[in-house]
């Protein structure tokens, strides 16, 4: 009989298995994702001084180039405008405004409080339902399968991670921790595209 560990350690491996099946051959570079209307940049940590700490910059360094390059029209900064390091969103607009983006092409989602409420609120207040997801490779596969469950034509771009080792773990092991929580999200009774008539993570035609 398997223990608790192996238990977990099964339901763990194979909640992450899926999500990479969900995110398969969705997953690109700046030069070679399709181009969409609008990129999404999930909210992080940001320092003490009020900037975007390694994470976030490398997610909107990242969008600066998708728009440079042609990739996307606008940007959707979805964060906690009241996190516990800082207005997420104030950090996120003005570094992009700094890095040459208009401030006409950001549009603020001050409520993503956590990915599944970005994607969310991403398709249902913002109407959005294709778009490029720009975050570091170990978040990529759940938050591109929980936009499809939302409704949203998900590709992804991965985000520079310049971090240490220590963060880059770290950032792993929440990552991989996360992802049974986003599997049961993905249940037809809790997914917007599914209450829709729309098989989870599956987007709408």
């Amino acid at each position: 009989m398997l223990g608790a560990g192996a238990i977990l350690a099964l339901i763990v491996g194979g909640a992450n298995a899926w999500l990479r099946m969900l995110s398969a051959g969705r997953r690109f570079t700046v030069s070679t994702v399709p181009r969409v209307s609008v990129v999404i940049v999930p909210g992080a940590k940001i320092g003490p001084d009020g900037l975007p700490m390694t994470y976030l910059r490398g997610r909107l360094d990242i969008a600066v180039e998708l728009l440079a390059a042609g990739k996307a029209d606008e940007v959707l900064i979805s964060g906690d405008a009241r996190g516990r390091s800082g207005d997420e969103i104030a950090s996120m607009r003005s570094y992009l405004i700094a890095h040459g983006i208009a401030p006409d092409l950001i549009r603020p989602d001050p409520e993503g409080l956590t990915t599944r409420a970005t994607c969310e609120r991403a398709h249902d207040l913002f109407r959005i339902d294709r778009a490029i997801i720009v975050t570091q490779h170990q978040h990529l596969p759940r938050a591109i399968a929980l936009a499809r469950g939302a409704g949203i034509d998900a590709l992804g771009v991965d985000a520079y991670r310049d971090c240490t080792r220590k963060t880059l773990v770290r950032n792993t092991i929440r990552e991989w921790l996360a992802a049974p929580k986003a599997v049961a999200a993905l249940t037809p009774s809790t997914t917007p595209a599914a209450r829709e008539g729309h098989p989870p993570g599956v987007p709408k035609p």
